[in-house]
Parts: structure tokens; sequence; C-alpha cells
């Protein structure tokens, strides 16, 4: 077997894993509206993570990490728009 094959299917399974991680996350998201195990911080700095790939991917010629990442990016982004639309609603807890 080619090793770079080999490389190459390491690293697409790498990617879809990667971007396939949010869709759990994102589907409990819409199906209960609740946001309050998101942290916004955390999804705030992923973005700007996946950002940086994107970046370094195209710099590099490297279209494999610049596309896996931006895929995950639109993943990413999709969770930080839920938890500001879901986030945003006023609480139904009385005092």
């Amino acid at each position: 077997m080619n090793a770079t094959f080999v490389t190459n299917a390491i690293g697409t399974a790498a990617a879809a894993i990667s971007i396939s991680s949010f869709v759990p996350q994102i589907l409990d998201m819409i199906k209960t509206k609740d946001v309050s195990g998101v942290s916004l911080r955390t999804y705030a700095f992923t973005v700007v993570s996946f950002s940086l790939w994107i970046a370094y991917g195209w710099r590099l010629g490297s279209w494999p990490v610049a596309v896996a990442n931006a895929a995950a990016l639109i993943m990413a982004a999709i969770v930080l728009t839920l938890k500001w639309r879901f986030g945003r609603r006023p609480s139904t807890q009385s005092d």
C-alpha cells in the first residue's frame, strides 16, 4: 500500500470525524433549544482557531487543510449562531 495513500486516508478520516463531531451538538441545540451547556468563549476560540488553520492551509497551498477546516468552521459557526439565537430568550424562571 502506498504511503501517500495511507497518509491521505488518515487525514481524510481525521477531517471527517472532526467535522461530524459538531453534528450531535447542533441537533441537540435545535431540538431542545437549550444552549446553557454551550460555552460561548470556547466556540469563539474554536472559530478563530479554524480561521487560522484555513489561512495556514491556504498559505501552504494545502487545499485539504483549508477545505477541511472551512467545513469545521461552518459547523462551529452554526453552534455559535444557535447559542446567540437561543441564548437571548427571556428567562422563564421566576424569582
